[in-house]
């Protein structure tokens, strides 16, 4: 399974508003980072959150 990046055992998939949940795993530490969404929920972030942490 290829995702787009790991940082310290949790994955991280980006894509647009539209990215399905099938390329994560479903251990618990995955996330989908979403752009064009305004809010998140469970393993579902918005794009717009990463830049929070800059």
């Amino acid at each position: 399974m290829e995702t787009d990046f790991v940082i310290d055992n949790y994955t991280f998939e980006v894509g647009g508003k539209n990215k399905k949940q099938t390329q994560i795993e479903k251990d618990g530490k995955s996330f989908v980072v979403k752009d064009d969404i305004e809010f998140g929920d469970l393993n579902v972030i918005p794009l717009w959150a990463f830049g929070l942490n800059y």
